[in-house]
């Protein structure tokens, strides 16, 4: 039998570190193949992290909260039958199941190394000050030091309520708050991307000593005036907020209107709707129309299929549809369509059903929200006639169906113009103004409007 090593798997493109949310397993208890061991969530969806192996659950070495970065050991296993795990991570015999400890001094190496070593995770941009009091800091909170100013000097000097210490978000807050209630003091700022911060200049650096009187903790509660009901934001509803305003702070938005008569579309779906349930067992929604509508038009302006880079346009030519979905929660989470382009209306109405109820019951993989190029959000769903939404980065335009409406609508014909009822919809799509002009944004809105009114109501299914 053998020891099997559990990592945190990768968790898409971009995301390097997720949060545990709960262990399901203890020490001592038995896991099977593939069953979950643990829930964890990255800033993208929760998902569930399952057993490379069979056997007993012998180490967690993480706690619930903790963020833990892609490819580290989380826990290990001992396999009942000694086979690879298939994570394919190197086993420990049992006889080594008690792990060594790492030597402080080595012959050929010094404290500092040594020290050095046995930090798991460092990102690459940032030089640890060379001390024996090396620490992990996650991303996330080196990020918030740098916005603030803090040195490096003086995150060592944070008191860490994490695991072994880690300074974690909340302790780094705050210290802010608590520093802020301080004259104001130059500190040195960590070292932007691909500057190293010299050990001597680190250790320099001013520390700012916080009294005890001004911990957040003895500060004022905030009084609120009138009958109110103070709800703490959710986990997920955190991470809309920040998206939101990171998106209106890196794009310049610029929102264009038109409408649609998708009376032919509308008589179609209502024509074919039982016949294809009957015989795809999915009921067929609006959603794949509007998307097949929506493919064509970006093959024709490939430009609001596209990401930027610094000063580069990245034009994407994978077409991959992200679709805003509801959660029971009030919760909003995109997946994604990939290679929409290649799949056809039932395919595309068994993929968007797919991820739709895999949303809505909480079962999205991590890699079902990576990777989209562009964006659907169905406003219409909720009674809206039209909307302005904010881009979903790195993505440069975001597209809003309103709600299909009775209208008396000036129709067009042979014998001259006449007042008909149609059914009636109207479109908004938000682009990033830096690289989509109101010419490419109005003409492709007006071209996804025009290819939803020719629809073909004669075709099979």
């Amino acid at each position: 039998m053998a020891i099997v090593d559990l990592v945190m798997p990768k968790l898409g493109e971009s995301i390097m570190e997720a949060t545990i949310l709960r262990w399901n397993k203890k020490p001592g208890d038995h896991v099977k193949m593939d069953e979950t061991v643990l829930e964890i969530a990255t800033d993208k969806v929760d998902s569930e992290v399952p057993s490379s192996v069979e056997g007993t659950i012998v180490e967690l070495l993480y706690n619930e909260n903790d963020v833990v970065p892609i490819d580290a050991v989380i826990a290990r296993i001992q396999s009942d039958d000694g086979a690879h795990g298939s994570n394919g991570v190197a086993e420990h015999p049992v006889a080594a199941e008690k792990l060594q400890e790492p030597e402080r001094v080595s012959a050929s190496g010094t404290e500092d190394e040594a020290a050095a070593a046995e930090v798991p995770y460092q990102p690459a941009h940032v030089v640890m000050p060379q001390s024996g009091g090396a620490r992990f800091y996650s991303p996330l909170v080196l990020n918030i030091a740098a916005n603030e100013g803090i040195s490096l000097a003086e995150l060592e000097k944070i008191p860490g309520s994490g695991n072994e210490g880690r300074v974690t978000k909340k302790d780094v807050l705050q210290w802010i708050a608590a520093r802020k209630e301080q004259p104001a003091t130059a500190t040195p700022s960590i070292a932007a991307a691909g500057t190293a911060v010299p050990a001597k200049a680190a250790e320099a650096a001013p520390a700012l000593s916080v009294p005890a009187s001004s911990s957040p903790e003895e500060e004022a509660t905030p009084e609120y005036t009138g009958n109110v009901e103070i709800v703490e934001m959710d986990r997920m509803r955190k991470m809309i907020a920040k998206h939101m305003v990171e998106s209106r702070h890196t794009s310049a938005h610029v929102t264009s209107f038109t409408e649609c008569d998708v009376t032919g579309m509308v008589q179609w779906r209502e024509k074919i709707k039982a016949e294809f349930e009957k015989r795809e067992g999915e009921k067929i929604t609006f959603m794949p129309l509007f998307i097949e509508a929506i493919i064509k038009c970006i093959k024709k302006f490939p430009w609001v299929n596209s990401s930027v880079d610094g000063d580069k346009i990245i034009i994407r030519k994978d077409i991959n549809i992200g679709m805003a979905a509801a959660l029971p929660n009030g919760n909003l989470i995109v997946p994604v369509i990939k290679d929409a382009d290649y799949l056809n209306l039932t395919g595309l109405t068994k993929k968007i059903n797919g991820l739709a109820n895999a949303a809505r019951n909480n079962r999205l993989k991590p890699d079902d929200t990576q990777g989209g190029t562009f964006t659907v959000t169905n406003v219409g769903t909720f009674g809206s006639l039209m909307g302005t939404p904010i881009i979903n980065q790195p993505q440069v335009a975001i597209l809003a169906i309103g709600a299909i409406k009775k209208r008396p609508v000036v129709v067009e014909t042979e014998q001259g113009d006449s007042i008909a009822i149609r059914h009636m919809m109207y479109l908004s799509m938000s682009y990033d103004h830096r690289i989509v002009d109101g010419a490419l944004g109005s003409n492709f809105l007006t071209a996804v409007a025009k290819e939803m009114e020719g629809f073909d109501t004669s075709r099979t299914i």
